[in-house]
């Protein structure tokens, strides 16, 4: 049997890399129940057969994939606001003020799909809950490291950690219901307070 060309290895990777990011844009917008595999499709310019190809288990599948996306790009976005600044309660503030910054700029559209997708979806879609967890634990993670950088101590720290990215999510709900970044920025300031007013050890 013939070897797979390099080439048709990279069209492969990206018609998948497409379907993963339609599936998420779409989570986003319009959650699991209204998000079809043909509208996934549409998205990434595929067949509903490329789909099935590389995603045998349908939207489930797919579902789970796009949290994990959605889940990374989230993650890097928490990066790159915690190493903003060496101040904590700065570093945490950017974080709320670049995600008002993105969603403001994807007209309220992109949100992450993780927290919509899991709750729509709870107890029903086996699978989704898993990734949802562990896309907030690895993110908690990420605050707790910088918290306790500062000097807080590791358990008060993931605490706090936990009320940051509880504060962030609530926030980015308000702001794509009401169209308006301001939750976004009163919960940058907030944060701000609440991180400066930790006890340190």
């Amino acid at each position: 049997m013939a070897a797979t060309s390099p080439l048709h290895r990279s069209s492969d990777a990206d018609t998948r890399r497409r379907i993963i990011r339609a599936t998420a844009a779409l989570l986003q917008q319009q959650g699991y129940e209204s998000t079809s595999v043909k509208r996934i499709a549409g998205a990434a310019q595929a067949s509903p057969s490329s789909v099935y190809h590389f995603f045998p288990g349908g939207k489930q599948e797919l579902a789970i994939e796009a949290m994990h996306h959605g889940a990374r790009e989230f993650g890097e976005m928490l990066a790159e606001g915690l190493a903003s600044a060496a101040d904590p309660a700065e570093a945490t503030a950017a974080c709320a003020l670049l995600l008002a910054d993105d969603l403001k700029r994807s007209e309220w559209s992109d949100g992450c799909p993780v927290a919509v997708t899991a709750l729509e979806t709870i107890g029903r879609v086996p699978g989704l809950q898993e990734a949802a967890t562990q896309a907030l634990t690895q993110w908690q993670s990420l605050v707790t490291a910088k918290l306790t950088e500062s000097g807080i101590a590791p358990a008060a720290a993931r605490s706090l950690a936990g009320t940051v990215i509880s504060m962030l999510e609530g926030a980015e709900l308000l702001s794509r219901v009401t169209a308006d970044d301001t939750p976004l920025r009163d919960a940058a300031v907030h944060l701000g307070q609440l991180v400066r007013a930790a006890p340190r050890i």
